[in-house]
């Protein structure tokens, strides 16, 4: 993507419009390859599932903290104190006010408590932190997020890990078109096509963990997201024809010779 085509999230400037979990990999090695071959700039962590404590390497060592910006999130968190007591954690180690809050509604399911993440996005707004929120792909939940003070709003394109690509297109669009803050589709990504779908509808970036760690090569499906990605955002900039019931002539029909 061009160097002129960049985005802001709070203070920062960013080129990459790909965000990338750490979980699940095969190794440390592995995590580290795929972070490279995705161009992500920002990462994240799910705090409840590091052993701070452990004297062994974790996740946490297999990121740049020079090259990546660390994201921490508060995966597996049910209430919204629950999320807000994560977050506490997070900065108290040092880490930056930058966050992505989840506060998850069913354990089947893991669809987001959209209340009780628009009721903890207001409290960690007020204290400081600078909230990416993961949340349904719901219109006014996206709306009373950015009302909260929120950097961005995360609606799902389906279930985490599911890998069904974006199951309600018209709800993201609608989104898009309805708040002010970047719209980044976390959530439900598969594959490449998925996360070029969601760039073309004019997402400003995706977030993605399963879809790259849960491949059979996870390092060329890393380097096929960040493909996607930037060929789906340049489809949106292009702008792509109408749609039309009948077939159209792709050369011109007024100066045959009969």
């Amino acid at each position: 993507m061009s160097e002129t085509d960049t985005w802001t999230l709070g203070d920062r400037t960013l080129r990459s419009r790909i965000i990338v979990g750490t979980g699940k990999y095969a190794s440390l090695d592995e995590t580290r390859a795929a972070l490279a071959a995705s161009g992500a700039e920002i990462v994240t962590v799910a705090l409840r599932r590091v052993d701070l404590s452990s004297k062994e390497p974790t996740v946490l060592d297999a990121i740049d903290r020079s090259r990546y910006v660390l994201l921490p999130n508060t995966a597996g968190c049910y209430s919204a104190d629950e999320a807000i007591r994560t977050l506490h954690l997070a900065r108290e180690l040092g880490m930056d006010d930058l966050v992505k809050l989840e506060v998850i509604g069913d354990p089947k399911t893991l669809f987001p408590d959209n209340t009780a993440t628009v009721e903890a996005a207001r409290r960690l707004v007020a204290e400081g932190f600078q909230v990416l929120p993961y949340c349904s792909d719901d219109l006014i939940t996206c709306k009373r997020l950015e009302d909260a003070g929120c950097l961005a709003v995360m609606p799902l394109a389906a279930p985490i890990g599911s890998g069904l690509g974006i199951r309600n297109p018209h709800n993201i669009r609608l989104i898009i078109d309805n708040v002010k803050v970047p719209v980044i589709v976390d959530a439900g990504v598969g594959t490449a096509s998925d996360a070029a779908i969601a760039m073309e509808l004019g997402c400003t970036a995706v977030l993605m963990n399963t879809g790259i760690a849960g491949a059979k090569k996870p390092v060329l499906m890393a380097e096929a997201m960040r493909l996607a990605v930037d060929g789906g955002r340049k489809a949106f900039l292009a702008g792509r024809m109408p749609r039309r019931d009948y077939a159209n002539a792709s050369s011109p029909t007024s100066h045959l010779i009969e």
